[in-house]
């Protein structure tokens, strides 16, 4: 695991937390004593810092079944269009703040959770996501590496100047509205160098499909669904199609094969009938009895004449 945050302090995107800033902002009589977008967290409190970090960055059920998302998505962490070809593609992006949710996508939709500000700082990732030492599989191990993945997707994300004005759009705010292009640009660009390795398991994967998901829930999550998405119930009943189907081209082969060989019986039980009518020897007439023969008026004339 790395020691340092992934990116240089000189190329930070939010400085809330350094001491100048905070020397600046108490001056102003407003200190910064809690955490971007969550006035209720405080700095000092450390344990509940983790517990939002955990519950806002770390997707348990998806890490968990990590080495069998293969079967619902291809293994590979730069499966991820970026935001112009999500349009193209005629999907709609949805924010979400479930970390479970980004990167999936159903029909014509796509979920994508907004970077954090906190995500930003050098100085929030010395002193809340790295681990001194570092203990692989630990809590705060787990968060790192998910926060590392999650912030890697964004590369992928956002790699035109276009795709970064749609993420500045007012319904989206996926990046905070501060930032510019350039530096942004400057910024996601240390990310080209995180391995697999260095990320969750979750984040060996790009996009997952939610259908996917749902349908093999019960068997992987253990549950009858991953994510309730629908309001239409013949998206519900659409998950059924392919099982039905299938079973109705078992069945049908099946019976066919039955009457096929039935037919091939009956065939078979015809012939044996005609060979066994063939092969029976023929009745012959007796020949006809000389007291039985009948002469015509003829053979009398014949023999009174002579």
């Amino acid at each position: 695991m790395a020691s340092s945050p992934p990116f240089p302090k000189t190329q930070q995107l939010c400085t809330d937390f350094d001491r100048e800033a905070g020397a600046r902002a108490k001056e102003a009589k407003q200190p910064i004593d809690n955490l971007p977008g969550w006035p209720c967290v405080s700095l000092s409190d450390r344990a509940s810092i983790e517990e939002l970090l955990y519950r806002e960055l770390y997707a348990s059920d998806l890490e968990t079944v990590a080495p069998r998302l293969w079967i619902m998505s291809t293994q590979s962490g730069a499966n991820v269009e970026p935001l112009h070809r999500q349009r193209i593609k005629g999907r709609e992006i949805l924010v979400t703040e479930d970390p479970r949710l980004h990167l999936v996508w159903i029909h014509d939709r796509i979920f994508i959770k907004p970077i954090p500000k906190y995500l930003l700082s050098h100085h929030f990732w010395e002193h809340f996501l790295m681990c001194k030492p570092p203990v692989r599989g630990a809590r705060q191990d787990l968060i790192q590496r998910a926060a590392t993945g999650y912030l890697r997707s964004y590369r992928y994300l956002i790699q035109h100047e276009s795709d970064f004005n749609m993420a500045k759009q007012d319904h989206l705010r996926l990046v905070p509205r501060h930032v510019e292009w350039p530096e942004f640009c400057r910024f996601i660009s240390n990310f080209a160098r995180i391995e697999d390795i260095d990320v969750s398991p979750r984040y060996h994967y790009g996009e997952i499909r939610l259908s996917r998901l749902n349908f093999y829930a019960p068997f992987v999550f253990g549950k009858f669904h991953f994510q309730k998405a629908h309001g239409q119930y013949s998206d519900y009943f659409a998950r059924f199609y392919g099982p039905i189907l299938f079973a109705f081209a078992v069945a049908s082969t099946v019976l066919s094969s039955m009457q096929v060989e039935m037919a091939v019986e009956q065939v078979s039980a015809s012939q044996g009938v005609v060979l066994c009518r063939a092969k029976r020897p023929r009745a012959h007439a007796p020949p006809p009895d000389a007291s039985s023969r009948t002469f015509g008026p003829g053979f009398l004339t014949g023999t009174a004449m002579r």
